[in-house]
Order: structure tokens, then sequence, then C-alpha cells
């Protein structure tokens, strides 16, 4: 009987900790936030019956994977051109410039400029691409591009690939155009949670997630951080959005994230789609189209639509000292334990960083999980008289309940040590603001906020903006970027755009007599609060309920 109650607690906590890669439909993420509704557990019981359903399947095991490598010459296009210009320009001697993308609408303005100005290569590198209008006008300049002769390379983590977005897998189909899945789980595509339940056998190969991202131009120009490509992260989505920061970078650290991804590329966890699905089998799972425009959902009010493009030579570049902190697609690999010890992470890297301030830290991070050995570094940071700062998500604003109860976990000691936790609130006041994202525009004025973004501020003098959250996830699991900014100038942007948040759309977290407090910032239209502010009774209960099967290393 314990071996029996063991076995389940595991099962139970592989589902329940994949929540934080795995999101409910857009559908139902409000009805999530309100309270566990119906819906969900439909939602659920459908995906549960899809496993069921589902038979044996395994991964092709000779497979043709032609190596191929980034543009070894970016000079020779207008994009290297320009960045040598610019440098010139500027008239310095570090190699590579930068720029800050917190605003929405220029995080996909600033894509849709690069996918146009390319003339020869573009590598796309992302864990999730979510099919959309907002993706489908990105999908249709890489067909323009691709037409033109550019070739195109897009590398995609195979998690979120079933449903709906199973369809962004079809450009795998078209001329000029390579797609290959990292990673990928056999089986049926029907349904994310059903793929989860169905890759149960094999739940540590499914845990380890590629979770970079990034687009490069010509190998000249290339923007990385904290976004995946769909509505949500470009301020787009109806019920709500994602709040994130990009960093547009040229010179010479673009060739560095070109071999990084080359590597993932031409490794034998890459798989061409054309090896697992047909484009026959990819439009099985389109959608039925609706036949009566009675039965038809309302219409939902309009949005703003975000620009085509975007002039980057307007934005403010910065040239500065640079450094690449990212995995390598060994530390994914089926013996990637074994590896390990041998191979500093990303998020390593981040860690010893951190240990080298003196005066003060501002964190970042929508999923923030320490652990003991963190929890150590910022104990040693704090005896030194180093100011540490944490903006993460409430659990109202939490797309992941479950990374949720990790940080709840450390939450006393946290702020034992004296370090200052701030929580974004889900609910914004009027356009959403923080980020320089009041390009969420007036048509998403009502949506709810979901801090996305995973940046560190040390000492007002180095900046690191990348795809790693502050949590066990993207220390042992995942493989994540990064880039390390020594800029004052740069610095003192970033934490420009966080302060707002800080002063206006979150709660300070504070002990008072043993109890944990939310105080609403000085002049807040929201009040205090003694319990998780904004969160349903229901969505208390639930985090309740998997907290003692959500192990740290999961989260």
């Amino acid at each position: 009987m314990v071996w029996r109650r063991t076995l389940f607690a595991k099962r139970f906590a592989t589902v329940v900790c994949t929540m934080p890669s795995l999101r409910l439909p857009p559908s139902l993420a409000a009805e999530r936030q309100r309270g566990v509704g119906a819906g969900v557990w439909r939602w659920l019981a459908g995906a549960l019956l899809c496993a069921v359903l589902t038979g044996c399947a395994s991964l092709p095991s000779a497979v043709d994977r032609p190596v191929s490598s980034a543009l070894a010459n970016p000079a020779e296009t207008r994009l290297g051109a320009a960045v040598a210009a610019r440098a010139q320009q500027a008239g310095t001697r570090n190699d590579s410039g930068f720029a800050l993308v917190g605003d929405a609408e220029l995080a996909f303005s600033s894509r849709m400029a690069l996918i146009q100005a390319a003339q020869k290569t573009l590598d796309l590198q992302y864990y999730a691409i979510f099919a959309d209008e907002t993706t489908e006008r990105m999908f249709d300049a890489l067909r323009d591009a691709a037409a033109r002769g550019v070739r195109i390379r897009l590398l995609l983590d195979d998690f979120n690939t079933s449903g709906k977005n199973a369809q962004v897998l079809r450009l795998a189909f078209e001329p000029n155009i390579a797609l290959r899945l990292f990673n990928p789980l056999p089986g049926g595509r029907g349904s994310m949670v059903g793929r989860v339940l169905s890759n149960l056998k094999d739940t540590a190969r499914m845990q380890r997630r590629m979770h970079n991202k990034m687009l490069v131009a010509d190998n000249a120009v290339a923007i990385t951080g904290g976004r995946n490509l769909g509505e949500t992260y470009f301020g787009q989505g109806q019920d709500s959005n994602f709040v994130d920061l990009d960093v547009l970078a040229a010179g010479r650290v673009v060739r560095e994230l070109s071999h990084s991804f080359d590597l993932y590329w031409n490794n034998p966890l890459a798989y061409p789609v054309e090896s697992l699905m047909t484009a026959k089998e990819i439009d099985a799972l389109k959608p039925p189209p609706v036949q009566d425009a009675v039965m038809a959902p309302a219409a939902l009010p309009a949005t703003g639509t975000p620009p085509e493009t975007t002039d980057l030579r307007l934005l403010t570049w910065t040239w500065a000292p640079s450094a690449l902190l990212v995995d390598k697609p060994s530390k994914i690999a089926g013996d990637a334990d074994a590896t390990e010890a041998a191979q500093d992470t990303t998020v390593d890297g981040l860690l010893q960083l951190m240990a080298q301030a003196r005066r003060s830290l501002l964190i970042v991070s929508p999923y923030f999980v320490p652990g003991e050995r963190m929890l150590k570094a910022f104990a040693d940071l704090r005896r030194r008289d180093v100011q540490i700062r944490v903006l993460t998500n409430s659990l109202a604003s939490n797309d992941a309940p479950a990374a949720h109860v990790g940080y709840a976990r450390y939450r006393r000691a946290l702020l034992g040590l004296g370090i200052e936790l701030y929580e974004m609130r889900a609910e914004q006041r009027g356009t959403f603001r923080s980020f320089g994202a009041s390009a969420l525009g007036s048509g998403n004025a009502g949506s709810r906020a979901s801090l996305h973004s995973k940046l560190v501020v040390m000492d007002d003098a180095l900046l690191v903006v990348g795809s790693m959250n502050l949590d066990l996830r993207s220390q042992l699991q995942n493989s994540e970027v990064a880039i390390a900014i020594r800029n004052r100038a740069i610095s003192a942007e970033a934490t420009r755009l966080v302060e707002p948040t800080l002063a206006r759309d979150a709660y300070r977290v504070e002990l008072r007599d043993q109890q944990l407090w939310w105080r609403a910032p000085p002049g807040a239209v929201f009040p205090d609060a003694s319990a998780e502010p904004d969160a349903s009774l229901g969505l208390r209960f639930i985090t309740t309920l998997i907290a003692p099967f959500a192990p740290d290393e999961m989260l």
C-alpha cells in the first residue's frame, strides 16, 4: 500500500508540476482566475479520455537531419552593414550594441522589422508559438521572406505543439522554411494535457524543455528575452496579457547566439517535423468551421492592432561590454544527469554574477522558487548589507499556480533575511503601463496582467535579460539563454521600466506579528490584504491541495 501511495504521489506531482509550462487555454484562463469552474473540469476530463485512447507510440529511429549553420559573412547584408556603420558612428571599442524592448507593440513590430529586413537567413528558436491572428501575421511575413530567397530555420520545443497550436507546424511544408521540434513527445497532439498523461512513463525526459527564445536576422541583429510568440505576449489578448522584456542585440554577441542556435539545430534531439507528422495529419487537427452564424460566439470587442513594423534605427542603442549565458543542448539529453556536473548552466552563471553584488540587486522573475542553494546565496549577500528587491507574480496574476506554491514555501524565509518582496497585481488601472507597455492598447484596458519578464539589475551597473526564471526548473530542467550587459545607462533604463510597477501596481509583502501582510502602495486604489489578494477561494484551495505533491525541482 505504501508503494502504491508513493507511485500515485509521483504521477500526480508530475501532472501538477508541468503547470509552469502547461497553461490553460485562453478561453479558460480568466475562469481559472475567478475560480475552478465546470469548464475547467470538462477540459481536464476530455484530456484524460484522450490520453486513455492514445496507444503506445515511439519516436522514429532513422531521421535525416541535414547539417546547416548560420550565415558566415553577415557584413555582406544590409543589416550587417548597418550594424558596422552604427558602431563606427558611436565611436566605441565595444563590439555589441543593445536596445531594450519593454513595449508590447514594439516587441511585435521589432520582430516584423527583422523578418522584413533579412536578405539571407532567419533563425527562430522558441519554447512556444501559439496559433492566433498575431502570429499568423508573422507567419505571412516569414512566407514572404522565404519567397524572396531567405533561408528560414525554425526550432521549436515540442511541448506546446498540440490542439490548435499544431497548425504552426504547417510552416514546415512551405518552400525555403525548415522546422524542427526539440525533444518531441510521442503520441497524439489532440490535447496538451492528453500528451502529458500519455507520456507519464517518461517523466524525466518530458520535464526537460528547450526554453530558449531568440530571433536572428542575417546573423547581424537578434532579439531575445522572455517572450514566446502569441497574442498575449504582444498585448492582444482579450482576457489577459503578459508583461515582458526583450533586448535587441547587434554585433559580436549575435554571432554567439547563432552559434548556440546551430548547436541545438544540429542536435539529435531536433527532429524535422516531416519525420513526425505529415501535412495531412496536421490538417486533420484543424478545428471544425462554424457552420451556423446563429450558434457562433458573440464577437469580442476589437483590440488595437500592432503596427506592421518599426524603424530600429530610431531606438536608443547602447554599445557595451557583454557576455552570453546559454545552456548546452546536452542539458536536456537523456543522460543529462551524468553531464550536469561538468557544465555551468545559465542560472549558475547568473548566480555567480549576483554573488559579486556590492550594493543592490533588483530581481524580476515571474516564477520565483529559490531553493536552498539560492536562499543561502541571498543570506550571504544580506550579511554584506546588499539590498535585494524581488518582483514576482501574486497568486492571482500567476498563470502557473504550482510555481506559486513553490515560491510561497520560501516567502517567510526571504522576508526574514530582509529581502523586499513585491507581488504584481493581476488587475491594472486603465491601460496597462508597466514596463513601458502602454501599447497594450485601449481595447485591452480591462485585460488582466501576468508578469513574464526575467531580468536582474546589479549595483545599477550590470543588466541580465533572458529566458530564465529564478527557479530550480530553469536551473536544473530547462535550457535557457541570457545576455549580461555591463553598462549603467541601460541598467538605469531597465530599472525605470520596473519602478512604476513597484510604486503603483504591486503589493509589498511584509511580516506583521509573524503573519503575512500584503501592503498596497501609497495612494493605491486597492486595499491592503491579510491573505493572497485578488485570488478566489477556489484558487487558494487548489494551491493548498497541490502543495504536498509539488517538489521544488519540478516547479
